[in-house]
């Protein structure tokens, strides 16, 4: 612990240039008679600190004594700390590290270079939860990074959409993918590679027995092709439609493959601005429950089972409202 504050307090001196004793015991939550025992150590050990007495005096280091990153330029450095995503690493258990490895980054960035990582930090913020998501509290997620880092077998129970229960996997775990918020675990499984929703991923556990990695993987490439595959599969029927105008900028609401779809197929305007287009689904019951998100802007023209499902399920909604105002009224 003192060794971590030493080094912490020669970061601050370095970042921030003079600060009083009494700065530094709120910056570390010690009393300030510690913080002049520290200041000593330090000077013991040959690091340059120097006292100004005064109303505005406080400990700084000799001018030049800097640690500097040889070679770094100005935009790598801001590129750095924007890189910083304070909620995944909070997920990963990595909060402080993160904190403190920023604090070391720009201590040890030249005088020039200071100014722009700070401008980064204060001007952009990435937030990678999507709208009315909170941050998942990832039980597992700590254990399972910590697989894939050191190349270990982890045992986990995991629970697939549907089931009622999660089941025994011990899989190879070959890395992470964070997904518009959502953590992923890409792991090989009896020689064949899963995607695995590390928020259905019970009592993970490291295990002794390592695994070799397979030749030439690649997580982003392997990621960005299952991706695509995904989305491609995910969608096996389809419905004909007619949207309005205020029915096409409403698509926003079903996906951007669907939006692509819509636009690539779309006809020419009739005379009320409507078009006819040719939508992707999961599913016809899925895709009800989507369509109905366009209100009385789509027009179901196809395939005659969807129309047939979408009119029945417009009756049912239409029923059972009917009967709330008839009970209301008694």
């Amino acid at each position: 612990m003192l060794a971590s504050r030493l080094l912490s307090i020669l970061i601050l001196l370095q970042t921030r240039g003079r600060m009083s004793a009494r700065e530094l015991a709120a910056e570390f939550e010690v009393a300030v008679r510690t913080i002049h025992r520290d200041v000593d150590q330090l000077s013991a050990a040959g690091v340059p600190v120097y006292a100004d007495r005064g109303r505005n005096g406080g400990f700084r280091l000799q001018d030049g004594y800097r640690t500097r990153l040889t070679g770094l330029t100005q935009p790598e450095a801001e590129s750095l700390f924007l890189a910083g995503l304070p909620g995944p690493a909070a997920q990963l258990g990595l909060a402080d590290v993160l904190s403190s490895a920023r604090l070391k980054l720009l201590a040890a960035l030249p005088a020039d270079v200071q100014p722009g990582a700070q401008r980064i930090a204060a001007r952009f913020h990435l937030d990678a939860v999507a709208w009315f998501h909170g941050v998942d509290r990832l039980a597992s997620l700590p254990a399972i990074a910590g697989a894939a880092w050191s190349d270990h077998m982890l045992e986990m129970r995991y629970r697939r959409s549907g089931d009622t229960e999660a089941r025994p996997r011990l899989v190879a775990p070959l890395g992470l993918v964070l997904k518009a918020g959502i953590w992923y675990l890409v792991a090989q499984r009896a020689m064949t590679i899963r995607t695995y929703r590390v928020a259905n991923i019970h009592d993970a556990r490291i295990c002794e027995e390592t695994f070799v990695r397979p030749k030439g993987f690649d997580l982003a490439a392997h990621w960005e092709k299952a991706s695509r595959d995904y989305e491609t599969g995910v969608y096996r029927e389809h419905a004909d439609v007619r949207l309005s105008a205020k029915g096409m900028a409403m698509l926003d609401l079903l996906g951007p493959h669907v939006v692509r779809s819509a636009t690539e197929t779309a006809s020419k305007p009739d005379r009320a601005g409507g078009v006819r287009c040719t939508l992707p689904l999961e599913s016809f019951e899925f895709g009800v429950r989507e369509l109905m998100r366009l209100g009385t802007e789509v027009t179901v023209l196809g395939p005659p089972a969807l129309r047939a499902l979408m009119a029945r399920s417009a009756r049912r909604i239409a029923a059972a409202h009917a009967m709330r105002r008839t009970t209301q009224a008694r």
